[in-house]
This record gives structure tokens, sequence and C-alpha cells, in this order.
């Protein structure tokens, strides 16, 4: 004899899957914060881990799942429709589920990278499966595999269980459902919002700690990664996170901060625009840049890190040596953008891959195009990552030279191919144009230093056990540079060109500071024929290397950066830089900070060089306020078309 089996509440569901998600997302915050136990235990974090936490999951589960909720008041009964919505409702409650544990699941591998939970770079780089995919079964096969199977058990264990929870459900009767629908509502957004506040829960509010990291625990992934995506088009005006300030007070303050004396702007149009004389009265020379791929100072033995870059440490002291250069961002993009531009951080995406500067936006490039040069950008890779490949074809670089562009490397990793074919390649393109007359700028970025770590056997003495790792990427890429001064020093055009070696960034910037200063320090060394050695100790920016570079060149004329240049500036004056960390900014003049946070008032600090801690140090309002203008003039001149020639 056959049982009818009863009927089932559909909030009995939706309740089970809300139960195991928080379940799920608790224990993994309570995983992470054990892996991060000394960070939490500095701050006292674990109790507002866990109660905020709780209070954030709640949110999100209210905003990923109250549409579901809606829709079965709605939509439910025995009829068709009802039917239809049960499927539905299965799809919704597995793909949810699926997505809150597979980003729990991800989110050590992204904090062992980036410092932080997921954020928008997360997304980011989905755009280029092939690199990150290559990328990611190079260095980290055991992680995309279990990410695999546990997806598939995740998947199939929920469709199962939905498919039981939602057998022969039963609806209230078609008289309550507007009442339980404007009470469903209200439940939805009460504890979506969770506040009666006029702004709703973000991170801000339950960040209580000067840790981005620990902060970042307090929500989960899925709610990190869905309010970055929410905030990029905030972030394109940096005014919504810090504040505003009038425009005649951003450009007056920043212009003030250049350096350049007020009659040496020429534009009430473009404000930043000013003549500039170079230092170099000889005939104009070329310009090689060659970037370095996550180079942080930690690496280099001549800026007190490990003993990895015999060969730069070596070249120090044949040219004009940064100690305390920092570089405003903790991606390649951002360092291209200050590099080749310089161009001020913000807390967009840098302008390599905005919308409104893929054209007839300011690159050196451009500047050196119209007055005869050679320009291009090689690497060793594809060109297109990253949008490099747009925005350099489409602001003043004649010829791109990548991966498919090399003739019998002698080896190609998951970036491309390696940093000793790149240097190579480099080397052949300056002399047939040195032999052709032609002036040049070339911007050569390297790639092997970037996981999964992939280089040539028998170059170089490994530092350290197994080969593919990040001491000995940086070791194989400080050996190409060298061969390649090899080379570049044999050469004809060796004493008509000017060389920068400078790194794009540190790898995996964190700690627990807003900012972590010290995380941004790179290498930086500018030489050339008649540039003298030296050590500069200023505190300068990698906004700061372009004007210079020019001025070493001999290259005179109108241009829009805001960096300093460099041979114009007395040695007592103590330097200054600007670093973007996420969504917060820094301003150094010295050893003083000023750190900007969305929605917060500004904080100041002290550095500490020694042990790269920040100690709370108030700071003037004057220096508050001039923080405040850099921050938003990125912003403001890229809204308004501001950083351009014409």
């Amino acid at each position: 004899m056959r049982f009818r089996e009863p009927p089932q509440s559909p909030w009995r569901a939706l309740g089970i899957f809300a139960v195991l998600a928080l379940l799920a997302l608790t224990l993994s915050r309570i995983g992470l914060g054990i892996w991060q136990g000394e960070r939490v235990a500095a701050v006292g974090g674990w109790s507002h881990l866990l109660v905020q936490g709780l209070r954030v999951d709640i949110a999100t589960l209210c905003w990923l799942w109250g549409g579901a909720a809606l829709g079965t008041v709605l939509f439910g009964g025995n009829h068709t429709l009802g039917n239809m919505w049960r499927t539905v409702l299965r799809f919704w409650l597995t793909a949810g589920l699926w997505l809150m544990l597979f980003l729990e699941i991800s989110t050590p591998s992204f904090i062992e990278e980036y410092g932080i939970r997921p954020n928008r770079l997360y997304i980011e780089y989905l755009i280029y499966p092939k690199e990150v995919l290559s990328m990611l079964w190079s260095g980290r096969p055991l992680e995309l595999v279990f990410g695999l199977l546990a997806s598939v058990a995740i998947i199939w264990g929920s469709w199962g269980l939905s498919g039981h929870l939602t057998r022969n459900l039963a609806y209230p009767r078609w008289y309550w459902r507007p009442v339980l629908l404007l009470l469903v509502a209200a439940v939805i957004l009460a504890g979506g919002r969770s506040t009666l506040g006029h702004r709703p829960l973000n991170p801000s509010m339950v960040a209580f700690c000067d840790d981005p990291l620990v902060n970042s625990l307090t929500v989960n992934s899925s709610y990190s990664l869905v309010f970055a995506i929410s905030q990029m088009g905030k972030e394109a005006n940096a005014a919504k996170m810090y504040g505003e300030l009038p425009k005649d007070e951003i450009i007056a303050a920043v212009r003030a901060d250049s350096g350049r004396s007020p009659e040496r702007f020429v534009s009430d149009k473009l404000p930043s625009l000013s003549d500039n004389q170079a230092s170099f009265q000889g005939k104009p020379r070329n310009l090689v840049i060659i970037l370095q791929e996550s180079l942080g100072a930690r690496f280099v033995g001549s800026l007190g890190g490990l003993p990895l870059t015999p060969n730069l440490d070596a070249l120090s002291s044949e040219g004009w040596y940064f100690d305390n250069l920092y570089a405003t961002g903790t991606r390649s993009v951002r360092g291209i953008e200050a590099v080749t531009t310089g161009f001020t951080p913000t807390p967009a995406r840098a302008v390599v891959k905005l919308g409104k500067s893929q054209h007839g936006f300011f690159t050196i490039a451009e500047m050196l195009r119209r007055q005869g040069y050679d320009t291009s950008f090689i690497y060793g890779g594809e060109s297109h990552f990253d949008n490099m490949r747009s925005f350099f074809l489409g602001n003043g670089f004649g010829r791109i030279v990548d991966e498919d562009d090399y003739r019998n490397p002698a080896f190609v990793g998951s970036w491309g191919v390696s940093d000793e074919d790149l240097m190579r390649r480099a080397d052949t393109e300056f002399k047939r144009l040195h032999q052709e007359g032609k002036p040049f700028f070339s911007l050569v970025f390297s790639s092997s230093n970037h996981d999964p770590f992939e280089f040539p056997d028998g170059r170089i003495e490994l530092f350290e056990q197994p080969k593919q790792t990040r001491n000995n990427a940086a070791k194989y890429a400080d050996y190409a540079i060298g061969e390649f001064f090899k080379l570049a020093k044999d050469s004809d055009y060796w004493k008509d060109t000017v060389f920068l070696v400078v790194a794009d960034h540190d790898s995996r910037v964190g700690g627990a500071s807003l900012v972590p200063v010290n995380r941004f320090r790179i290498p930086g060394l500018i030489i050339a024929d008649g540039v003298a050695a030296r050590r500069d100790q200023r505190v300068v920016s990698q906004i700061d290397l372009a004007p210079t570079l020019l001025s070493l060149m001999g290259i005179s004329g109108r241009y829009p950066m805001l960096g300093q240049d460099l041979t114009q500036v007395d040695d007592n004056w103590p330097g200054r830089a600007l670093m973007q960390y996420d969504k917060n900014f820094a301003y150094m003049r010295g050893n003083d900070l000023v750190i900007l946070q969305p929605e917060r008032a500004p904080e100041g600090f002290r550095y500490q060089p020694e042990d790269g801690s920040l100690n709370p140090f108030p700071q003037p309002e004057t220096m508050q306020k001039t923080a405040l203008a850099w921050a938003l003039w990125g912003s403001l001149a890229y809204q308004q078309g501001l950083f351009t020639l014409e």
C-alpha cells in the first residue's frame, strides 16, 4: 500500500539552504581566522569577526535568496506556473549555494596572492581565461582540481537536496498572499540593509581595525565580490568615496604640490598642461624603459632585500639609483599607467583599461612620436592582456612586438616567451633602429617573474628548491637584465640612449596596515651617458619618472604630467609618493602620511621605514587637503578629458 507524501512548506527548503549557507560561511570565516590568527588576535578581532560576520552573512542571504522568497509567494501553487517556479527555485537555491561555497573555497589562494578577500580583480582576471587557467594549472594544480571536484559535489548535492525539499509543496491560500508578500518584502529589506540608518550595510560599517585583511574577513567572499562590482561605477569618481572638493581648489593644490611655478601652467582648459625645459641640452636621446614584473624592494639585495639581484645591484653603482621609490599601485596596469603616462592613481581601474582613455590620452609615446620617434611596446606574452594593446596603439605606440613575433624562442611558459628571449629581441630592435638613424622609445615589459614562475633550466644557481618559486623567478629575471646590458653596452646605441629599469609593483602586496607602504617600495635605476652615479635618498613616486626621463633625454615641451622633474628639484626636498591600495589612498610626504578611506575622515600617520609600521600621527589640515586633491585629480582629469596634449 502506497502512502501519499505529506505536503511540504516551501519555506522549509529556503530555511534549510539558509542554515547550510550560514554554517558554511561561519566555518569558513573561523578557518580563515585561525589561519590568520596572529593578525586577528593582534587587533582583538575574534568577537567582532564572528558577530559582525553573521550580520553580513544574513544580509547576503537576504539579497541572494530574497527574490526566490518573493517569487515563491507570487508564483507558488499547484497550477502550471507553480510547477515551473519549482524548477526555477531549485536552480536558484543550487546556484546560490554553489556560488557562496566556491568563492569561500577559492578565498585562501586569493588572499595569498592579494592579501585580501576576492574583490573586483577576481572578475577582471576572468576576462583572460587562457592565461588564468594556464597559470592555475601550472602553479596551483591541486587548488584547481579541488575547486572543480568541490563544485561538482556542491552542485550535485544541492540539486538533489533542493529536489527533495521542493516535492509536493503546499502554498498558502491566495487571500493570504498580499499579506505574506508585504511581510517577506519587509524581512528581506530589513535583513539586507541590516541597519536603520541612511546608508545600508557596507564593508565600512563592519570595519573595526587598521588591518585590511582582518576587516575583509568580517564579510564573506560573495558579499565582498558583489559589493566591489557594484562600486566599480562609483569608483570612477573618487569624490563619491573620499569626499568632495571644489574643482578650482583641486587644481590649485595639485599645481602647487607639483613643484612648478604658476606661470609654467599654460592652459585653463587643460589645467595640468605646463611648459617644461629639459636639463640635458644636447641632441635628443633614445629612451628604453624596462618594466620588471613584480620586483619589489624585498627581492633586491642593494635595497636591503634578499640577495636575488646581483646584476641590478652591480648596475646600481653605475647610474642614478633610487633608494625610496614607491609604486602607485599593486597591479601591472597601474605601473604602466604611472611610468608611461605620469597619471596619478585612482580607486577606479587603471586608465589602460578604461574606455575614455583608449584614444587621445597623454603618454610619453605620443609626445615622442610627434617628434619623430619610433615608439614600440615589446612584450613576451599576448599584448591584448589587460587591454594593453588597445591602449598603446590608441595612444602613441606605433608598433607592438608580442609572443607571436618571436622565432625559435629559447623557452615559452604560461605567460609567453622567457625574459631572455624578450631582452634579445629588444636589443635586436634597437640595433636595427639605430642603424636606420631613427630615434626610438620602447617600453620593454618582462613576464617571467609571475606565477607560476616558469623559466629555462641552467641559467641561474637556484636560490631554493623547488625550482618554480617566486625567489628563483626573481633571480632569473635579474639574470635576463644582466644579459641585456651586456649586449647594450657593446652596441652603437648605448651612448645615445637613456635606460630606466623599474618594477611595476611588488608581488603579493599585503599587510596589517591600511596601506602597507613598505610593500610599495620598488627598485628604480636610470643609466645614461653623462648621468652621474648616485643613490637618491628622497621619497620618489613612479609618476616622477617620466618627467625626469624626458628631461634627461633633452626633450623640452608641454605636457600634462604633474610629477617632478627630479633633475631640477633640490636634494633637500623630502619627496612625496601616491599609493592606491584597493579602496584606500595614501599621500606620503617624507615619512608623514595621510590615508583616505571610503566614507571616513582622513587619518594621519608617520611611516617607520625600519620595520614598515605606521604610527598614528596627526597631520595638518593643509596636508589632508593636498592628499584629497591628489586623490580627486585623477578622476576629474579622466572624466573631463583633461589629461591630453590637445
